[in-house]
């Protein structure tokens, strides 16, 4: 349906595909993964014409329509969520369209001459309306809308009020309502929740069309794609089956290619000894000149290219109390909305809690309250003997200040760190000796979320708070952080809708619910074995 033909593409100085080909055929959902900056997002451009390739060719098929999200979902103001999910839609909304202005103009005094020639177009709009199912388009709007957490409320407000995470839930609706025949996704994971996430992995389950998306939630790419297109070095390269397999592949790929490059690098170092040795003989000059040129004609092999790993390490930290964080009852209300009625919650020492509840039931405010950037109603939040904290917020990227760089933002927080800890710190988390003067207003969220991270784990902590710590994180960063967390030995309260990071990480599960917290030992995969369901909001 869509066929990349020998595309080369220059950014600026960085050369970002050198005669790549690729393709998308009908009834393929590809993943399309590489390093942050090798060109996704510049070959989902191309593939809409929003750029073109400076070389090469991107075919699409006659009549194929395309439904693009990105991340980039510009302004929205002034019309109904609904309103705005169902503008996608189409044909169908421009008839839409033009059917609300009829039914206005045979409102309107003014228009009482024409009135005629408006009733009988309004019958061949409304037929054609009809013909297109646009009378069941408002329900399907909300159907999309309620799968992506919206509120009735919500739906029928004013898009505009709305924060940038649910704005773009509102643009990948109107995407998922129109049903182009290719749907090209961006990052679609990004600001969901896990009932969310899980409700759109179904929705692309049902999806006939071609799908290409990128994501970096492994687990919602491995229930969604049977094909991965991988861009590394310039190049496109197909794998089929899903992301485990292509991580699998990759890995066997990688070895062979290193076992090729030391076996020549033998074979070369065996000839080059010989021509070293005797060179200098005349008995000998003839094998030595046929080796020489035998060895200009060898196709060199090269070492299979090494993704940079960050390596997160935690330092030591003092040991707790068995105590950490004692709630008793505790009350938490918001206006006229009761969060909490009465909680009670013991955590106890090593203990790692995951916090799981439909939106809105408190996760957030949970955490808030542990750490004292909340207070309760009425009740008790204590703190174990030695508790030391690190509290990752939602928010916390905002904080930065954009003004100082990444080195400038560690020496302010620790001054009494000597310039080489600080460095460490900073390579530890991937910022190289360049990146560590990098302004905060140019970092990306992923960088962020990484140098947050290095502030709150510098001076080691032994009770961990963390809410959606995983967000804008890649695949690789995410799995360096679930390795390092992994050896962690103190205590974790978090919320997060990673599937990968809870059932790597959790051993208890606390489900906030109308009638207090459930309460699950064995951690998050035992929870799911439990209930049948992934998440709260979910029927078994």
């Amino acid at each position: 349906m869509i066929r990349l033909v020998n595309i080369s593409k220059h950014n600026g100085r960085q050369l970002v595909f050198i005669e790549a080909s690729a393709a998308l055929q009908k009834g393929e959902k590809v993943g399309l993964v590489g390093p942050n900056g090798a060109g996704k997002t510049t070959l989902f451009r191309m593939m809409t014409h929003e750029e073109e390739p400076d070389e090469g060719q991107v075919l699409v098929d006659r009549g194929v329509s395309v439904g693009f999200f990105s991340q980039d979902v510009g302004e929205m103001a002034g019309r109904s969520a609904v309103a705005e999910v169902m503008e996608g839609a189409g044909a169908v909304a421009e008839v839409g369209a033009e059917l609300a202005l009829l039914e206005a103009a045979m409102a309107d005094p003014e228009q009482i001459g024409e009135l005629d020639s408006i009733i009988e177009r309004f019958g061949e709009v409304q037929a054609r309306f009809e013909e297109l199912g646009g009378y069941a388009l408002d329900g399907k709007a909300r159907e999309v809308l309620d799968g992506l957490g919206f509120s009735q409320e919500m739906m029928d407000g004013d898009v505009g009020k709305l924060s940038g995470g649910w704005k773009m839930r509102v643009a990948l609706g109107r995407i998922l309502l129109m049903r182009p025949d290719v749907m090209l996704l961006d990052e679609p994971s990004n600001h969901l929740d896990l009932e969310s996430l899980i409700w759109l992995e179904q929705f692309l389950a049902g999806y006939d069309g071609a799908l290409m998306m990128t994501s970096h939630d492994r687990a919602f790419m491995n229930r969604v794609i049977n094909k991965v297109v991988e861009i590394d070095g310039g190049s496109l390269t197909s794998f089929s089956g899903d992301y485990e397999f292509y991580e699998q592949q990759r890995a066997l790929n990688e070895r062979h290619q290193q076992a090729q490059f030391e076996r020549q690098q033998a074979m070369l170092a065996k000839e080059i000894n010989f021509i070293e040795r005797f060179k200098a003989r005349a008995s000998h000059a003839t094998q030595v000149q046929s080796r020489v040129k035998k060895l200009d004609k060898i196709d060199r092999v090269e070492p299979p290219k090494r993704r940079q790993a960050m390596a997160f390490e935690f330092r030591q930290a003092p040991r707790s109390g068995d105590d950490v964080a004692n709630l008793r009852g505790v009350h938490k209300r918001y206006g006229g909305r009761v969060i909490y009625d009465g909680l009670d919650l013991l955590v106890r020492r090593r203990e790692r809690c995951c916090v799981l509840g439909v939106n809105g039931a408190g996760k957030s405010t949970l955490l808030k309250l542990v750490v004292g950037a909340a207070e309760p109603d009425a009740g008790s939040v204590t703190l174990g003997a030695s508790v030391k904290m690190g509290y990752f917020a939602q928010h916390a990227m905002d904080l930065l200040d954009g003004q100082r760089t990444v080195f400038e933002t560690l020496a302010d927080a620790f001054p009494l760190a000597d310039q080489g800890s600080l460095r460490a710190l900073a390579g530890g988390f991937g910022f190289s000796r360049d990146e560590v003067e990098k302004s905060c207003r140019v970092l990306s969220g992923g960088e962020k979320a990484r140098l947050v991270m290095a502030l709150m784990l510098y001076d080691p902590p032994n009770f961990l708070v963390l809410d959606e710590p995983t967000n804008h994180l890649d695949i690789a960063t995410k799995e360096m952080l679930v390795a390092a967390l992994s050896e962690f030995e103190g205590t974790m309260l978090f919320v997060s809708h990673d599937r990968h990071f809870l059932a790597a990480l959790s051993n208890r599960v606390l489900e906030l619910t109308p009638e207090g917290i459930h309460q699950y030992g064995g951690g998050y995969t035992e929870y799911v074995a439990r209930t049948g369901r992934e998440a709260p909001g979910l029927h078994a």
